[in-house]
């Protein structure tokens, strides 16, 4: 895909409801320092990372257990802004993502930490070349409410060896188990290595969803979620461990306003 030339929006002028740079630690307010924790148990789900100069580190150490048995080898550090599960033995709980019969293995208290049914986020982040890693970052319906509402907008995923002097990403809609909409995925290009500080965008406003990098437009989608989401930032290692460890990737900083501004709603329209 050609990157488009149209511009995005510009942020809301007011301050953002979350606003996070990791200066002052992982801030419990925001932040479930796990991946999807109520399918498997903790010293599995819980993420790896320090606090590094200004931003913080995801890591994937060499001694880190598979998110699950059975999906090994696969491997996660995620940070994500809520979290919900049903009681352990159900199928209850965000983000259904495997067909596999997944079940609840640690019932997760509903925390709604930043979870916006219409909005914008802007994620800065530093991808990684390591061996098998991909970093990625997705808005999930919390299926609170609903198991219908469980549709995503992928932001990006972002595979270390698509990087190079221009980075290959992933980017849309996946519909999951939401039957208003339709899963619309596409591969887009961004010019430059992606192992650089830049950031992405996603604006969704009920009726339809942008996507955009370093301030330009590189998906418009005529549909997008209308229930709350929560935000999840992970780093994968896919396939047996390999090469040196750790493996990093960097999170520098995020904001996100939780409805459309007037000038978003303009642009969008």
């Amino acid at each position: 895909m050609v990157l488009p030339l149209d511009e995005l929006p510009l942020p809301p002028a007011r301050r953002p409801d979350l606003d996070e740079d990791f200066s002052g630690g992982l801030s419990e307010q925001w932040w479930i320092p796990h991946y999807l924790p109520h399918w498997t148990t903790p010293e599995r789900s819980e993420a790896r990372y320090r606090l590094v100069q200004g931003a913080l580190e995801l890591r994937i150490e060499v001694d880190q257990l598979d998110w699950r048995a059975e999906d090994a080898p696969l491997r996660v550090s995620n940070l994500q802004t809520g979290a919900y599960s049903g009681p352990v033995g159900s199928v209850r709980g965000t983000h259904r993502h495997r067909e596999d019969g997944l079940l609840v293995r640690t019932e997760t208290p509903q925390r709604l930490l930043f979870a916006p049914a219409r909005g914008r986020v802007d994620v800065t982040v530093a991808a990684t070349r390591d061996d098998g890693c991909m970093l990625a970052a997705w808005l999930i319906g919390t299926e609170h409410l609903s198991g219908e509402d469980s549709g995503e907008i992928c932001i990006f995923e972002i595979d270390a060896d698509a990087i190079g002097a221009t980075t290959v990403a992933r980017s849309g809609v996946k519909a999951h188990h939401d039957p208003r909409l339709t899963t619309d995925m596409a591969e887009v290009t961004v010019p430059f290595d992606a192992t650089r500080a830049h950031t992405w965008t996603a604006i969704w406003d009920g009726q339809e969803t942008v996507i955009g990098c370093e301030g330009l437009v590189v998906r418009r989608l005529p549909q997008a979620p209308t229930y709350p989401l929560f935000l999840m930032i992970d780093l994968f290692e896919i396939g047996p461990p390999s090469g040196s460890h750790p493996k990093t990737a960097t999170v520098h900083r995020v904001r996100g306003w939780t409805s459309v501004s007037e000038t978003d709603a303009d642009k969008l329209a």
